[in-house]
């Protein structure tokens, strides 16, 4: 899942990246509502967890427009307001889902997970195919019944991967997916988590479909 947290106060924004990275997630930060619409203008996110009091363009403008402009992003609104007429307010914008602050961290990834469930077609709890199982709850992975140990980035490409129920996902997909903005477009990550991967799954495994990218049969 690829998640856009805007937020004002850097730190709250640094600790909420640090929190959804720590389940999986690829997270960018931006700190205001027109750094908000340049990002969602150049990449593609499953949730926008959106500070509603931000400089530059306020959270409810930045709602706003991503609800004019279609698309499946589901948006989070956050706010320090606690009033009923204030979150009615906000989910009036066009907000998915809205958050007030402070909030316990255990609801705020048990919200977005359930909006990222939203903004893509319907997965089954446990991913299965060619003898390996996924389970994106407990974040487990078996091959024929066996524990296989995985690092982030390596669940998040297998992830990617069995949900594409064995069509090819280019490498571009992949890096698009699994890693946050600061990863070098030119870089070879894709390809050595797939080896590490292959490495640890053992074969059948990842097939490379020449110049398309990467499938699981």
């Amino acid at each position: 899942m690829r998640v856009l947290v805007v937020e004002d106060e850097e730190m709250c924004a640094g600790a909420i990246a640090e929190g959804l990275r720590d389940q999986g997630m690829a997270v960018d930060v931006v700190h205001d509502g027109e750094a908000a619409m340049e990002r969602l203008g150049v990449h593609a996110y499953d949730v926008v967890v959106l500070d509603r009091d931000l400089p530059r363009l306020h959270g409810d403008e930045v709602c706003r427009r991503m609800v004019a402009a279609g698309g499946e992003t589901k948006i989070l609104m956050l706010t320090v307001s606690t009033t009923v007429t204030e979150r009615v307010a906000g989910l009036g914008l066009g907000a998915d889902d809205y958050l007030a602050k402070p909030f316990a961290f255990a609801e705020l990834i048990a919200r977005i997970h359930a909006l990222g469930r939203r903004s893509r077609p319907a997965a089954p709890p446990v991913l299965e195919r060619s003898g390996i199982r996924l389970d994106p709850h407990l974040r487990q992975t078996f091959r024929d019944e066996t524990y296989v140990p995985l690092s982030r980035k390596e669940f998040a490409v297998l992830q990617e991967l069995l949900q594409a129920e064995g069509a090819p996902v280019s490498a571009e997909d992949l890096l698009e997916r699994a890693w946050d903005e600061h990863v070098n477009p030119f870089t070879t990550v894709v390809r050595v988590t797939v080896r590490s991967l292959r490495r640890k799954l053992g074969a059948p495994g990842i097939e490379t479909v020449t110049g398309v990218g990467y499938r699981i049969p």
